[in-house]
């Protein structure tokens, strides 16, 4: 099933959240690791990666904002209490926005830098400057604007994975089945060991 059900989300959802979310959490490592080592050539090359791997966010959430909009969403159980329906909506929503804006705000660091470091985007084709101020101070406005975004997106994903874990093992409805198999019988039923 490629596409959502009004019980589960469809192969492609899927794929676009868990591909997705695995880059996220590897650029979290990897903007840690690339600020703290001291060896010039690597950092450079960490850096690159990290900017390649940013755009690769913005690409492929822009594709999965278009699919979504595409596509049914699947409903809520039923026995998810009203409370907990706007927490959920609302942490989706803050990690929507932040797979847009945490990239962009790097761009922006990139763009803004007067050392004007071309982006080599995997090695394949040179990322374009954004047309903002090239300064060390906006340099370093974006660079905060970017370090603290993606803090806080880290722990809204943190509450994200943390609630996905409560509804299987606390609550055990469905919640994080539908994001692991296309196919799930009810979001309100109990799912099995």
């Amino acid at each position: 099933m490629l596409r959502n059900s009004r019980d589960s989300f469809g192969l492609v959802s899927i794929l676009f959240h868990w591909i997705i979310a695995l880059i996220f959490l590897g650029q979290i490592f990897l903007g840690y690791l690339m600020v703290r080592t001291s060896d010039f050539t690597l950092q450079f090359n960490l850096f690159q990666w990290h900017k390649s791997f940013g755009f690769l966010i913005l690409g492929l959430s822009a594709l999965r904002l278009i699919w979504k909009f595409l596509n049914v969403r699947p409903r809520d159980p039923e026995t998810m209490p009203p409370i907990e329906r706007v927490a959920a909506h609302a942490a989706h929503v803050l990690l929507y926005l932040s797979l847009f804006i945490v990239p962009l705000t790097g761009w922006a660091v990139a763009s803004s830098s007067p050392l004007q470091i071309p982006t080599f985007m995997f090695n394949l084709l040179v990322v374009p400057q954004l047309p903002i101020t090239i300064s060390d101070s906006a340099e370093a406005f974006w660079s905060a604007s970017h370090a603290w975004l993606a803090y806080l997106s880290s722990v809204v994903a943190a509450a994200h994975i943390l609630a996905a874990l409560h509804h299987h093992f606390w609550k055990r409805d469905a919640i994080l089945i539908r994001m692991l198999r296309s196919r799930v019988v009810g979001t309100g039923s109990k799912h099995a060991n």
